[in-house]
């Protein structure tokens, strides 16, 4: 009787310390994407606005490196070019990679890449196994706030 015991407080010892860790956010990335550009009016999204994904020929140019190891990855930008709003939104191999991956991409980013025109906000943020890049102007704000409440 006390090993049954035993085994059903391990058990539930495992299912309680399996609890705690950081949960990865469910979802495709485009529908992520859509849940950080939620309270914001059309009328203020930047002009003909598109979600592309990214491969390995196209990652660099919008996340700054190519040393992220990631699973996929889409972008948010305006097809305008005078624009400067950019939304990188990367799912990486593995969630304890994340660290360093803000940290890359945060000392890569560079918010005048549009050249006449320059991001007035840069956030690079990560949550489980995303990781965000924001640059932007006053959109910035809400879908950094969208971002950290993901669920």
């Amino acid at each position: 009787m006390k090993k049954v015991l035993y085994l059903f407080c391990t058990l539930a010892i495992c299912f309680l310390i399996s609890g705690c860790g950081s949960k990865n956010i469910e979802g495709t990335l485009p529908d992520i994407m859509d849940k950080l550009y939620e309270g914001i009016e059309e009328e203020n999204l930047p002009m003909a606005l598109t979600t592309t994904e990214l491969d390995e020929q196209t990652f660099e140019n919008f996340a700054f490196t190519n040393k992220v190891k990631y699973k996929s990855a889409v972008v948010s930008e305006s097809m305008t070019g005078s624009i400067a709003h950019s939304v990188v939104l990367i799912r990486l191999e593995d969630e304890k990679d994340a660290e360093e991956a803000v940290k890359e991409i945060e000392s890569n980013a560079n918010p005048a890449k549009w050249i006449c025109v320059q991001a007035e906000n840069v956030y690079v943020l990560s949550k489980g196994d995303l990781v965000v890049l924001i640059m932007s102007g006053e959109n910035a704000d809400t879908i950094k706030e969208n971002f950290e409440n993901l669920k």
